[in-house]
């Protein structure tokens, strides 16, 4: 006679812990979360990702939402969005931003990246048969005004990348990132992660990798003789560390993006330049100068690395003086009576 006689047998899954597992919204995102890195997001990416879902579900919680994909609804996504707008701390928890800047309320530009996020989460959740419905599709964009880019004066270029003090690594190291960043107007994520063999000497061109890049979508970049000769110099100067990599700390590790932007920061204060300088500001400023001495627009979005030429216009800021300068160039006005800065004969 078998010993399991008489015992209970269980063949289903217990009801309650099923229905929790399918409609878990942690367990959910995670799903999510896998699917993007499957598709080969960007790190940066990913980790926005998991950081707004972190923003979200703790105002859940903080607002006793259960964290169950049936409770919500699209007036929570719209009180969310308001909390955030009203409510939430600018940079909170951010070790290296002052308690000044930790200001209540996000900017429309933060808050519609949060909308962004989320309207993609559940319209993956409701694609893949794990949602009834998207509770943000009817979430409007917060209005933004759009704010003129900011961009560095020639002056300031030179006052600022006079600072670093050549006969030490590091400053000369700087130097070299400075020069780099202006020139080839890269990220400085992409920048740090350069490896000695993605310059090409013969032709002046660096390989930006699909793997580093913001979009996923690799490039090259042609730089200056210049600064060919900089980064030559440069990498002498790391060959006794034996590493891959161009840009280097005093101790051979791979440069972090963070530890140059502080030094910029301090290389900006000595030079007497008091708003925030922060490396994309080298990419907003070349891109600037390069229309500005009449590049042409597309060649600066194959550059820059945009796949929408309007996210070319977005992003280049030109100034009233270019424009007002091409304005007397070209005015149609020219054509009939002739351009005005031309001296004026008076009949006595």
């Amino acid at each position: 006679m078998s010993n399991r006689a008489g015992k209970s047998v269980k063949n289903e899954r217990s009801g309650i812990e099923w229905r929790k597992s399918i409609y878990d919204l942690d367990a959910l995102f995670e799903k999510y979360y896998d699917s993007k890195v499957a598709e080969g997001r960007a790190e940066g990416t990913l980790k926005s990702y998991r950081r707004v879902y972190g923003v979200f579900s703790e105002y859940l919680t903080n607002n006793d939402v259960q964290l169950d994909i049936r409770a919500i609804e699209t007036d929570t996504v719209r009180g969310f969005v308001a909390w955030l707008l009203r409510e939430r701390i600018r940079w909170d928890g951010h070790k290296h931003k002052p308690e000044y800047v930790q200001t209540k309320g996000l900017s429309p530009r933060s808050v519609n990246d949060h909308i962004k996020t989320l309207k993609t989460f559940f319209s993956f959740l409701v694609d893949e048969d794990l949602a009834d419905f998207n509770p943000v599709s009817k979430v409007k964009k917060v209005r933004q005004i759009e704010k003129e880019i900011d961009v560095l004066t020639v002056d300031e270029l030179k006052a600022l990348m006079s600072v670093p003090y050549h006969r030490k690594y590091a400053d000369f190291r700087d130097y070299v990132i400075m020069t780099f960043l202006l020139d080839t107007m890269c990220r400085i994520n992409e920048v740090c992660t350069l490896r000695k063999r993605d310059i090409d000497f013969k032709d002046n061109t660096v390989h930006i990798r699909a793997e580093i890049t913001k979009t996923r979508k690799g490039r090259h970049v042609p730089f200056q003789k210049r600064t060919a000769r900089l980064l030559k110099e440069l990498i002498k100067e790391v060959d006794v560390f034996d590493s891959e990599y161009i840009f280097l700390s005093n101790y051979g590790e791979q440069l972090e993006p963070n530890h140059f932007r502080s030094r910029l920061k301090g290389f900006a204060k000595k030079a007497g330049i008091e708003r925030n300088v922060h490396p994309h500001l080298f990419r907003h400023t070349g891109a600037t100068m390069f229309l500005e001495a009449g590049g042409d627009i597309r060649h600066l979005q194959l550059i820059l690395g945009h796949a929408d030429l309007r996210m070319t216009t977005r992003y280049t800021h030109v100034s009233g003086k270019s424009i007002a300068k091409q304005h007397e160039q070209y005015s149609p006005i020219n054509g009939v009576i002739g351009k005005l800065n031309k001296e004026r004969k008076i009949l006595r």
